[in-house]
């Protein structure tokens, strides 16, 4: 049996912490489109008009009330505005108060109620899917 030996290079010790033992945090990246900036606004904003453009058009349609389905899908759309237009006026507030956004809490629920609201839409849409294809047949 031919195994390789590992080689062991010396490591420096880091320096001792004289401060009481507090690490420093670190800060999350920086990225395009996160809460609390210019970017993440604008995003938000549009994903809030496209919703509500998808509401308006498909609750003006003739068989809305109709489809157990597409009364599903229209209540996910709105409920996909609320929430984008909910976190358009978190981000408002964050820039006119100057608060920085970048809390692992904070990502982490703007993340999962994006998730949330995503998966709603995409389970209407199927559902639509699946009753238009078995009407065809």
């Amino acid at each position: 049996m031919n195994v390789s030996h590992p080689s062991v290079h010396p490591v420096e010790a880091p320096p001792p912490l004289t401060d009481g033992g507090n690490v420093p945090r670190l800060r999350m990246k920086d990225i395009q489109g996160m809460p609390g900036t210019v970017g993440g606004l604008i995003l938000r904003f549009s994903q809030f008009v496209f919703a509500v453009v998808a509401l308006c058009v498909m609750a003006t349609t003739s068989d809305f009330p109709s489809v157990t389905a597409f009364c599903y899908l229209v209540a996910a759309a709105g409920f996909q505005s609320l929430w984008s237009l909910s976190l358009a006026i978190v981000d408002i507030y964050a820039l006119l108060v100057g608060r920085c956004m970048q809390n692992y809490r904070v990502v982490s629920l703007f993340a999962v109620g994006d998730g949330i609201t995503s998966t709603l839409t995409f389970a209407g849409s199927l559902c639509i899917c699946r009753y238009h294809c078995s009407s065809w047949q």
